[in-house]
């Protein structure tokens, strides 16, 4: 097949629309649903994320994608019992948890309240476990390079039958020269084939503290990847091997920083035991829960815990969680690892990410303010690697 119609482009305004290929064939095949332009686009980008994951750290990766950037992207780490409860994984599932499906858990819970209505890109052939997992969630397709016959009877019978199950061939390679069209106009490129996973990338550390453990490392290159296909501006905050804060499309790179950091604050603040405990009522809808959570964390907690609201959610009003206790408890969050797709233009960056535990950066470095950088990391013992690389992506 060489080109597939769409019901329209971005919007119900822009007809026709299509995708298509000029040589060969197109490398996906709909197995179920009807997927829009939008779905292509977080669909093929989302799977180019996933692959290069996998070629990098050789574990089953996964990403969860909404409006061509990532909510999420994890490589399959085995879950603690604190992640496994945040990320509300049945008792029963998480007995037999695959290493794929816990790279689907990791990336759908980073974010969950931008992962709602998400596109989900697997490295490997989708199982049954990872299905199960994927069916409940409020999402509108997956791309992986494949699915077990168990797998694909679930995730077809997701939504009224209409959810998007799309396979990809994992051989495909695209031609090396890119085109886009703007305005009418056509613009050309190379395709963005850097390599991240080498470590040589890491090299150059102007700070004084020069050691990257090797955790470190596979974070910071899940970090570049995730950029790579990350709407610029853009960071991300990496721990155990997942994305837990990305700051996209923002054009200033403190407000990436901030916007990310608060993302990664929020994700370390669901495993305070006060969040972990929350008395909600039975059969609380999934999108209810990830969003009260998010507002007992957050300024707004009285929304939820004011009278009259909090019964709608709780059995009984929960203690609210203070301001100090806040500070208290991402202050104890340690061993961050932070990706810039250019460089840090002041310490600002710096002094936010240090409050959200970052110990480890890479950035692109090439700023007239480096030496400003380098001794705002120097004051925290922040080690940082200036890779030479710029990531951005549009």
């Amino acid at each position: 097949m060489k080109e597939l119609a769409l019901k329209y482009g971005c919007n119900p305004n822009q007809t026709p629309a299509r995708i298509f290929i000029n040589n060969g064939e197109l490398p996906i095949e709909v197995l179920n649903g009807r997927p829009g332009y939008i779905n292509l686009l977080d669909a093929l980008n989302s799977w180019q994320l996933v692959k290069e994951l996998k070629e990098a750290t050789s574990l089953p990766a996964a990403a969860s994608f909404k409006h061509v950037s990532p909510a999420g992207a994890a490589v399959g780490l085995p879950l603690s019992d604190t992640l496994k409860q945040i990320y509300f994984v049945d008792e029963a599932v998480g007995k037999e948890l695959s290493p794929l499906a816990c790279a689907y858990i990791r990336a759908r819970g980073a974010d969950r309240m931008s992962s709602y209505g998400d596109f989900v890109a697997l490295s490997d052939v989708c199982d049954e476990v990872t299905a199960r997992l994927i069916k409940p969630e409020v999402s509108d397709g997956v791309i992986a390079p494949g699915y077990t016959d168990g797998a694909l009877n679930i995730l077809k019978a997701k939504r009224k039958g209409t959810y998007n199950v799309i396979q990809i061939d994992p051989s495909y390679q695209p031609e090396f020269i890119e085109h886009k069209q703007v305005f009418g106009i056509t613009f050309e490129q190379g395709r963005n084939n850097i390599r991240l996973d080498d470590v040589k990338l890491f090299e150059n550390i102007p700070t004084r503290n020069k050691h990257f453990t090797p955790d470190a490392l596979r974070n910071l290159i899940i970090a570049l990847i995730t950029l790579k296909y990350t709407q610029s501006n853009s960071v991300c905050y990496v721990k155990d091997g997942q994305a837990i804060g990305i700051g996209a499309g923002q054009q200033s790179r403190i407000h990436c920083t901030r916007l990310a950091g608060n993302k990664a604050d929020n994700w370390w603040l669901r495993q305070h035991p006060k969040v972990m405990q929350l008395p909600f009522i039975d059969n609380i809808r999934r999108a209810d829960r990830d969003n009260t959570i998010d507002l007992f964390i957050g300024e707004d907690a009285a929304d939820v815990l004011s009278e009259g609201a909090w019964q709608q959610f709780f059995t009984h009003r929960p203690e609210p969680l203070t301001q100090v206790e806040k500070r208290e408890w991402i202050a104890q969050n340690k061993g961050v690892a932070l990706g810039s797709d250019a460089f840090f233009p002041f310490g600002d960056n710096i002094e936010r990410a240090h409050r959200s535990g970052v110990e480890y950066i890479a950035q692109a470095g090439g700023s007239v303010r480096d030496d400003h950088v380098i001794a705002t990391c120097d004051k925290y013992n922040i080690a940082m690697a200036f890779t030479g690389i710029r990531l951005f992506h549009h």
